[in-house]
């Protein structure tokens, strides 16, 4: 190893580390106007209903951080890549963890995001506040805006697929309706000319294809309650309508998330289970990538890759 060290900041959204960090939690993502009693107790249920008063959802984002910097280390001896934890809504923040990265002394770095589809709201949000921290500190830094087609991406997705198929029974698989799903975001970003949707659907595509599916679609998911629009169709709004076609049988899979958290084991687990109980649909779920082989051999190329763009610049 040529001991040069490069930084690579892992980004996410970011959970709290308790129960009782909930409240700040939900008044950072308010940009500092706290919750009222109703909507903290209805947050604070939604945890409980999944986690029982544990608290295990950072572990997720701390293995995949782990997770990444192990495939770093052992595909690349040449450069000594170090993972730093950056969050957008709870410590450490993505500031803190630029800051970290100064503290050792390190020059250049690498930003990506766990999520693999761009968005201006969602990465370039990250990319901007780290970007901002780095001029600070002198830390010359590179971003991975998507992943959104690399083949492992879309090999482990596509296993993922194949596998929760199984669960109807070979007999029924060509009658199961796929769902891609993802977080839905305020619909002014098409105003923007945003990739986002676009990329979603890309991965749809691919996935569909590799296995061989032509029954699924796409449906958005986990929309904020604010007074702006959100993309439609919401995922619960999808199975009422499959209902009344006479759809029996649903599989999701949120190609928007990278790991369980609430929006997979709530929204989806919970909320979206019980209503296709109360409709009469048999509804499965694909296993989130967590920490994956092939999620971690995907960031590690990604990370590389943009190293490479880093080195030209220099």
């Amino acid at each position: 190893m040529s001991g040069k060290k490069v930084g690579v900041l892992v980004m996410s959204y970011g959970t709290p580390q308790s129960m009782e960090d909930i409240e700040a939690y939900y008044t950072h993502i308010r940009r500092g106007n706290k919750p009222s009693p109703e909507q903290l107790h209805e947050l604070t249920s939604r945890y409980e209903a999944i986690v029982g008063g544990v608290f295990p959802l950072r572990e997720n984002t701390d293995n995949q951080v782990a997770g990444l910097q192990n495939a770093l280390a052992s595909e690349h001896d040449d450069v000594e890549f170090v993972c730093f934890q950056g969050l957008k809504h709870a410590y450490p923040f993505i500031e803190d963890g630029i800051e970290q990265m100064a503290q050792c002394g390190i020059t250049e770095g690498v930003g990506i995001v766990l999520a693999p589809h761009y968005s201006t709201m969602s990465i370039g949000s990250y990319n901007k506040r780290a970007r901002e921290k780095a001029a600070e500190y002198g830390i010359s830094m590179t971003f991975v805006d998507s992943y959104h087609l690399h083949p492992k991406l879309i090999q482990a997705l596509t296993e993922r697929v194949e596998r929760a198929l199984g669960k109807f029974g070979e007999e029924n698989r060509s009658s199961v309706r796929v769902l891609f799903s993802a977080h839905s975001l305020p619909e002014k970003i098409l105003e923007l000319g945003d990739p986002y949707p676009e990329q979603l659907l890309e991965t749809s595509r691919a996935i569909a294809d590799k296995a061989g599916i032509e029954n699924w679609q796409f449906a958005w998911q986990s929309a904020g309650q604010t007074a702006t629009p959100w993309l439609g169709p919401d995922i619960l709004d999808v199975l009422r309508t499959l209902a009344k076609e006479d759809v029996k049988r649903v599989l999701v899979c949120p190609i928007g998330f990278v790991s369980d958290h609430l929006e997979v084991l709530y929204d989806l687990d919970i909320e979206a289970q019980q209503l296709a109980k109360e409709i009469g649909l048999h509804l499965e779920r694909t296993d989130s990538l967590n920490t994956d082989q092939l999620y971690m051999q995907t960031l590690s190329d990604a990370v590389w890759k943009q190293y490479g763009e880093l080195t030209k610049q220099a």
